[in-house]
Parts: structure tokens; C-alpha cells; sequence
């Protein structure tokens, strides 16, 4: 529970109206009432009027009934108020629960927490102030940095390196062996896979989503970068800085990303694929061969995307266009071919 105005003064804003009204909820535009704050974006469509006690919205806004908060990025400062009101409590560090399983080799950075039942194994090493989960598992000789939050029964296999700030949610995999077989005596012999995986720093890795290690070397995801729910990356890619990988897509192995790279959901990518910093590919697309940084794509096989949308309008148009080329084929007497093309 807060004031207007003390909301106000908590995101830098503006207040217009009355600064004393109560605040007790934070609610979305459409769920807004008496005693609740909602927001208002930049959007070419405002309201009139709302029944939410108070609203942030951007400089010039007008709005009958609430008290208006003017800031400069409405979403931001909502956010902020939002956990303001609502934010649980961050748990303070536990130390080792006496039901986790850590192997007396284990380095464990101050203020650290491991829940019951989670699983250590012999010399890896946690930084400070990470928290490690109940039925999450820590193979040999995994280093995690700082911060670092395994959620439950998530699973860093041996040797998996891990950056500071890094959050992997519940049953994340990294560092399963990559799918890689040989046609050998009628039979597909399994490639030894022998590498291991790197992620960089504020890295976020969603539930359920798979990297797989290197058959000699490391994958490496890189520094920021942020991956969906049931994502799988195969063996040896290599993912840039700063991408956003939404769920469902796949990576087959030996791809590669540039820096600052959105790939949207269902999307697959075969292997041995380069594409280049700062490309976005749309849903469903099926990157088949490199792309040049810059390129925002569609379509499978994935084109250009003013190029894949000519197509779709041609692809609208074609059945009036088999109707033309029957009535052509008519009118030349050519009637067999006319039911063909119909």
C-alpha cells in the first residue's frame, strides 16, 4: 500500500491529480479498479476515461477520473511500481541443507545456499551468493561464478562452465552428450563426445531447454543472452551476445550466431550455418544456409523477408490465377488441360 505520490516519487515521476489517493494493487489496463495503478504505453488509441484509482503514462496524457503519474517510459516505471507493491521477499541464504549430497571436495563461495537434496559432485566449484535448488545436480568439475541460480532439477553436466549472474531454470540441461552417430558395420556407432559447455554472464536459460557439449570443444553461449523455454542448441554451436532465443526453436550442430540475434519460436536451423549479427528470424522458419548480418527473415526455407512476403501474396492470388489459365485454356479448345489447371 502506497500514495500516488510516493509511487511517483519512487519512479521519478509527475503527478497529476490528487497525490494522496491509496494505492493497493498493481493490475493491467483491462483489470484496473478503484484502489489499483495501471499503466498506459505509447499507443495511438487512448482511453477517455478508467475506473483504476491511478495510471503511469507517458508525458501530455490526458485521462478523466485517475491520477496520472507522467513518466518518460511508463512500462519501466510500472515495473518498478509493480514490484514495489507485490515483490516477494528475496530468501536469505540457508548455507547447505544436511539432506544435500556435496561431495567434501566442493569450493563453496560465501553466503551460498544448497537445498535439500541437491547434488554436488566432486571438485566443482560455487561462487557467492549462489542458490542451488532442491533436485538439482552439479556434475564434476563444474565452476559457477556469483549469483548464479539453479532452479529444481536443473542438470550441469561434468565439467560445465558457468558465468556470473547466470539463472537456469527447472530441468534445464547443460552439457548432455550431442547426438552424434556413424554408420558403422550396419549399425549407428556413437561419436565419443568429449567437450564440454561454456555461458557467459546474465545468461537466462528457460525450463526444459538443452545444450548439449562439444564433441572436442566447448559451445559457448554468450554474455547476455536470454533462451526460452524447450530450446535445444546441438553440439559445438556457438551462440553470440545479447540473443533472444524464444520457444521451441532448434539449432542443429556446428551453427553459429552473431551478436544481438532474435530467432522466434519454432524456428530450426540446420547445421553448419552461420547467421550474422543482428539478423531476426520470424516463427517457424527453417534456416537452410547463412545469413548475412542484418537480414530479417521468414519463411521455410527462411528468405528475405520482403522477398518471403511477395510470395505469400502470390501464393493468396493463385487460385484465381489457376481460374485465368483455365478459362485461357478453354477458350484456346484445349479442354483437357483446362480441367487440369481448374
Amino acid at each position: 500500500m502506497a500514495t500516488v505520490r510516493e509511487l511517483a516519487e519512487l519512479v521519478g515521476g509527475e503527478v497529476c491529480g490528487d497525490g494522496e489517493r491509496i494505492v493497493t494493487a498493481a493490475r493491467p489496463f483491462a483489470e484496473a479498479g478503484d484502489g489499483d495503478i495501471t499503466f498506459l504505453d505509447h499507443t495511438p488509441s487512448l482511453p477517455e476515461t478508467s475506473g483504476a484509482t491511478a495510471i503511469v503514462a507517458p508525458p501530455g496524457v490526458i485521462i478523466v477520473g485517475p491520477t496520472l503519474i507522467r513518466v518518460t517510459d511508463p512500462f519501466t516505471a510500472f515495473v518498478t511500481i509493480a514490484s514495489h507493491l507485490h515483490g516477494r521477499p528475496q530468501p536469505g541464504p540457508l548455507g547447505i541443507d544436511p539432506l544435500a549430497d556435496v561431495n567434501p571436495t566442493v569450493v563453496i563461495g560465501p553466503a551460498a545456499t544448497i537445498e535439500a537434496f541437491a547434488v554436488v559432485r566432486a571438485g566443482a566449484v560455487i561462487g557467492a551468493r549462489c542458490r542451488i535448488h532442491s533436485g538439482a545436480i552439479i556434475g564434476r568439475d563444474c565452476r559457477l561464478g556469483d549469483d548464479v541460480t539453479l532452479h529444481p532439477h536443473a542438470v550441469l553436466y561434468d565439467r560445465t562452465i558457468v558465468g556470473n549472474r547466470v539463472t537456469v531454470h527447472a530441468n534445464g540441461v547443460i552439457g548432455a552428450d550431442g547426438f552424434g552417430y556413424r554408420l558403422q558395420d550396419g549399425k549407428h556407432a556413437k561419436v565419443p563426445q568429449l567437450g564440454w559447455v561454456e555461458v557467459g554472464d546474465d545468461v537466462e536459460i528457460g525450463a526444459c531447454s538443452t545444450i548439449h557439449r562439444g564433441t572436442f570443444g566447448p559451445p559457448r553461449i554468450g554474455a547476455g543472452t536470454k533462451i526460452d523455454n524447450l530450446v535445444m542448441i546441438a553440439h559445438n554451436c556457438q551462440v553470440g551476445r545479447h540473443n533472444i532465443l524464444v520457444s521451441q526453436m532448434g539449432m542443429a550442430g556446428s551453427s553459429r550466431t552473431g551478436d544481438y540475434v532474435v530467432i522466434a519460436g519454432q524456428v530450426g536451423v540446420v547445421d553448419h550455418v552461420r547467421i550474422g549479427d543482428g539478423c531476426t528470424i520470424g516463427g517457424q522458419a527453417g534456416v537452410t544456409k547463412d545469413v548475412p548480418p542484418g537480414q530479417r527473415m521468414l519463411g521455410s526455407p527462411a528468405t528475405p523477408e520482403r522477398e518471403q512476403k511477395r510470395i505469400l501474396m502470390s501464393l493468396a492470388a493463385l487460385p484465381e490465377l489457376r481460374r485465368d489459365v483455365a478459362r485461357i485454356l478453354r477458350h484456346l479448345g484445349l479442354q483437357d488441360e483446362a480441367k487440369d489447371a481448374a
